[in-house]
């Protein structure tokens, strides 16, 4: 990765996906060295459901600590966070999480628009955004107001991903700051701030 393109400020990763994500992340995290200040939040389709099985997974393959957001989570650096399921997860000026039962948007509760969104309104210029495989076009109307908020933001090359129509779609509205396959994508999460 070239050396004026590392990220020097960034308080909070955010990953959204859907279909064939999961993939991608279990190729990620067991390589995720610490987080240097600061903190990943992980937004999923998913199953309307309690089952903490996806929590239970990440926390298992991780290989920096994982937490499970409940309403009024305070965001700490060196932390990976998992958006529950059935809830807009939205982000506070006091650094906590707040969760939200509001219409489903793009079918999806929760929706990787809404949480972008609200993380580019409190972090601006310190966020990045990375979008994984989905089927759907959810989070490039986020990755927009990302970048629009002066964060940088990255898609998943559409040839790795299991589902290429939502990275395709995101490419195709947005002008990514990178576009990058699983390994690039790790590669990524460990320069930031070092």
């Amino acid at each position: 990765m070239e050396e004026n393109k590392i990220i020097s400020n960034c308080r909070l990763t955010i990953i959204g996906g859907s279909a064939g994500s999961l993939n991608a992340l279990m190729q990620i995290l067991p390589e995720l060295k610490r987080l240097h200040n600061f903190a990943v939040v992980i937004v999923l389709h998913r199953k309307s459901t309690d089952d903490q099985t996806l929590e239970e997974l990440i926390t298992l393959k991780s290989s920096v600590p994982v937490k499970a957001v409940e309403d009024k989570t305070n965001l700490k650096p060196g932390f990976v966070y998992v958006a529950p399921s059935n809830y807009h997860l939205l982000f506070e000026k006091d650094d906590t999480m707040s969760l939200d039962i509001s219409e489903k948007i793009n079918y999806s509760r929760p929706s990787i628009d809404v949480s972008f969104e609200s993380a580019a309104e409190i972090y601006g210029n310190s966020l990045v955004g990375i979008l994984l495989s989905g089927s759907n076009t959810d989070g490039t109307d986020g990755l927009k107001a990302i970048q629009a908020g002066g964060g940088k933001i990255v898609v998943q090359n559409p040839l790795s991903a299991d589902m290429p129509f939502m990275p395709n779609n995101a490419i195709l509205f947005t002008k990514p700051d990178y576009v990058l396959n699983n390994k690039e994508i790790l590669e990524l999460l460990n320069s930031i701030n070092t």
